[in-house]
């Protein structure tokens, strides 16, 4: 026989070991698959699940065979290998039987897995919608609740100009703008010397005109205080010893009002209904307490400033250039120790003979606010 030449029988027996060595191959495969489906398990830990791993036995299988040659025909071994070391292949259990069941696959950490299970998405968390564009700005000041800014406003002291709109049934400055009258006030009295003065001008004009005495002064000086009822004149409530009412407790107040109210009784006949403070100041609760006690503030709108010692032309033109209807001028008919209001005494009759020209009428503040002078 020919070197390379084969005969029919070669030939069948050369088909019958290939179709043997096949057959193995897919043995082989078909118990690797079924070891790993037992084994998946006990590697649950280590692999996700789902993934069958070839099992120790298997492994040692797939290393002492090495081929499919081993099986019968040393010579397919260069033609048909089917080696299988740890971790190279894995069987989706899925894959190779739909029938088993899959259990969920679970996250792994396993760095020398080639298959990841994907990791579950976390629903997302439910957000709020701001039910209008504002609510979704933040105010960069934020809101003081009503209650707050009503403690707020309760504790903040109001200006005299509030005060004054504030009660205005109790706080006056002026009458009437409309009606033709001036009223001339005189503070801090009485003396013996300025007092007596402005009371000879008053008398020659036929002028009738307010005071608003000191306490103390009237004590000292009862003969003026009776001369200035006789003539005609209204008195009115100046404190007793001129102090800043702002600087005094509702008590203190309350004090320098009825020893003085008390002491000019006495000597006129009747409590004066008006109260000038001194420099015009008071406080909110003084006159809550005034008004509770039916007195009334009076005030002013023309100053004369003829308590700065002024010549007779500067008094009269403070109080000529801004003369109107209604108003009420502020003068003095006494002073402290150095004080000089001879200006006063000196400018008071131009001032009335220019109101008087002017068309106004002179008259007592009771006459102006149509008050009574009296409680």
């Amino acid at each position: 026989m020919r070197r390379g030449y084969r005969s029919k029988g070669q030939d069948r027996g050369l088909s019958s070991g290939r179709r043997i060595a096949g057959a193995a191959v897919w043995t082989i495969a078909l118990v690797l698959s079924a070891c790993s489906a037992g084994s998946t398990s006990k590697s649950a830990s280590q692999d996700p699940p789902g993934i069958l791993q070839p099992s120790q036995e298997q492994q040692e299988l797939s290393g002492s065979t090495g081929s499919a040659g081993s099986a019968g025909d040393a010579g397919l071994s260069g033609r048909v290998q089917f080696s299988t070391p740890a971790k190279q292949y894995r069987f989706i259990v899925g894959q190779s039987d739909p029938a088993s069941p899959i259990p969920a696959p679970a996250a792994t950490t396993d760095p020398a897995s080639p298959l990841q299970a994907a990791a579950p998405v976390p629903a997302p968390a439910p957000t709020q919608t701001p039910t209008s564009p504002a609510a979704s700005v933040k105010s960069k000041k934020p809101a003081i609740p009503v209650q707050r800014q009503q403690e707020q406003q309760a504790k903040r002291k109001l200006t005299l100009g509030e005060l004054r709109h504030k009660y205005s049934d109790i706080f006056k400055v002026n009458g009437q703008p409309g009606v033709k009258r001036i009223a001339l006030t005189f503070d801090d009295g009485p003396d013996q010397l300025y007092t007596p003065q402005i009371l000879d001008v008053l008398k020659a004009h036929q002028v009738k005109a307010t005071f608003f005495l000191l306490g103390k002064r009237a004590e000292a000086n009862p003969n003026i205080v009776q001369r200035i009822v006789q003539e005609g004149h209204v008195i009115g409530n100046h404190s007793y010893s001129h102090p800043l009412f702002t600087k005094l407790s509702v008590e203190e107040y309350k004090q320098q009002i009825d020893r003085t109210s008390a002491i000019l009784q006495a000597q006129i006949g009747y409590t004066p209904k008006l109260i000038r403070p001194p420099y015009g100041e008071i406080t909110e609760e003084q006159l809550q307490w005034t008004g509770s006690n039916r007195y009334v503030i009076v005030n002013w709108n023309i100053d004369s400033l003829d308590w700065k010692g002024l010549s007779a032309d500067q008094v009269s033109h403070n109080i000529i250039s801004h003369a109107r209807g209604g108003a009420i001028v502020l003068q003095h008919s006494a002073g402290g120790d150095k004080q000089n209001l001879s200006g006063t005494v000196a400018a008071l009759s131009t001032v009335i003979s220019k109101i008087k020209a002017d068309g106004y009428e002179l008259v007592t503040v009771p006459q102006l606010l149509k008050l009574s002078k009296q409680m």
